[in-house]
């Protein structure tokens, strides 16, 4: 899936190998790990492994994986963490040096708008309770809060999860 997507500031597009040391960042940083689900890699070459996995996911139809840049600076990440018949469950991460500029917010639009485009009924996406600034873009993407809640073990604590949706609306 080799689609680009552009916004006003941003690019939406599929990771090259010149971004695998901004992905090392985003996927090490302590910061995101706070907030987005992220394993704890113990050596370079586990990290280096997750970046070629996902990069290839950014170049398949099989999966929803993009890089959001300024520029040319991959700065964050949206990732398909489901998709089930017409309906996908979308994790985003921006990195902190970015935070409070409306990339998150801007991001995620432009990729609601392109999955309806490419017939998805539904786009799903969740948070875990403290964290206002992901609950405050998802609401600023219309999604609204639905009933699904669940309880995450994740570093060793447990984690409340809450879930908004939104569908696209009938021709």
């Amino acid at each position: 899936m080799s689609d680009i997507i552009e916004t006003k500031r941003l690019v939406l597009k599929p990771y090259s190998d010149c971004d695998q040391e901004s992905m090392i960042e985003l996927l090490t940083n302590e910061k995101i790990k706070e907030t987005f689900m992220i394993p704890d890699f113990h050596r370079r070459t586990e990290v280096i492994s997750m970046f070629k996995k996902l990069q290839q996911f950014s170049h398949s139809e099989d999966h929803y994986e993009r890089g959001v840049y300024v520029g040319q600076q991959l700065i964050g990440f949206l990732n398909d963490v489901e998709i089930v018949a017409g309906r996908i469950e979308l994790g985003y991460v921006i990195h902190p040096d970015y935070h409070n500029r409306g990339y998150a917010t801007e991001a995620l639009k432009a990729s609601i708008e392109h999955l309806f485009q490419k017939g998805f009924v539904e786009i799903v996406s969740g948070a875990f309770v403290n964290n206002k600034a992901s609950i405050c873009v998802m609401k600023k993407c219309g999604m609204t809060r639905i009933e699904r809640e669940e309880d995450i073990c994740y570093h060793n604590e447990t984690r409340h999860c809450c879930y908004y949706a939104i569908r696209r609306k009938p021709d």
